[in-house]
């Protein structure tokens, strides 16, 4: 039995949005209707708009003008299925990952500063359960997002969780099905070891520098996928 398609309110309105594109033959410059009159129309929350628009802004197919409204930016860059375009997810994720290095990286040095036993016994478990699930064949995109959570949390600085929580959304686009292939970044497994092994050690440097080798490593993929 296939499994059932997990997708976050954002991503279902941001598919709708495109679909009413299609259906109504907009083109480039033309406006969609307002922020209000979407939130009516797909019966959701304008948190839930915002995240959608913020991601369609990010792949060019639409932009917001404050003041002025919502406009078709490139009607070719999305599929008549609904599914962006590979090269633009491609450089969509490779913005987030920009501002992964910056936020994630500071997660990253500071949770090997300040985690404490039970955070790092937490950590331990969640890697001996990504082990599991990789050596048994299984899907392991929501438990590598959970060790990501778990060193944001161990940060100790909830401005810094605050803000990297705020664009959760488009964060985990990078672990929800990235470019149609949810084994894609396989090759950056080792790395959540020697992450955990420079947070466990409370080796600041050594953690971050495997963090950016990571990153490296995902870059490369995505660019060349």
């Amino acid at each position: 039995m296939p499994k059932i398609q997990k997708y976050n309110v954002h991503e279902l309105v941001a598919q709708e949005i495109q679909r009413y594109i299609e259906e109504h033959a907009l083109k480039e410059g033309d406006k969609l209707p307002s922020a209000g009159e979407l939130t009516a129309m797909f019966g959701v929350g304008r948190s839930s708009l915002r995240e959608a628009l913020r991601y369609l802004e990010a792949v060019d197919i639409v932009r917001v003008e404050n003041g002025k409204g919502i406009f078709v930016r490139d009607v070719d860059t999305f599929r008549f299925t609904g599914k962006v375009k590979v090269e633009n997810e491609k450089k969509f994720l490779l913005s987030i990952l920009d501002v992964r290095r910056a936020l994630e990286g500071k997660a990253v040095e500071l949770s090997a500063r300040n985690i404490n036993a039970n955070q790092l016994k937490e950590l331990e478990k969640i890697l001996q359960e990504y082990k599991r699930l990789k050596d048994s064949g299984k899907d392991t995109s929501q438990i590598d997002l959970a060790f990501h959570q778990h060193i944001i949390k161990s940060s100790g600085n909830p401005i810094l969780e605050s803000v990297i929580n705020s664009m959760s959304g488009l964060y985990q686009k990078f672990f929800n099905d990235p470019l149609g292939e949810k084994r894609l970044f396989d090759e950056t497994y080792p790395f959540h070891h020697t992450i955990y092994e420079g947070i466990s050690q409370h080796d600041p440097e050594r953690a971050t520098s495997e963090f950016h080798q990571m990153m490296d490593i995902i870059e490369k993929l995505i660019k060349t996928y």
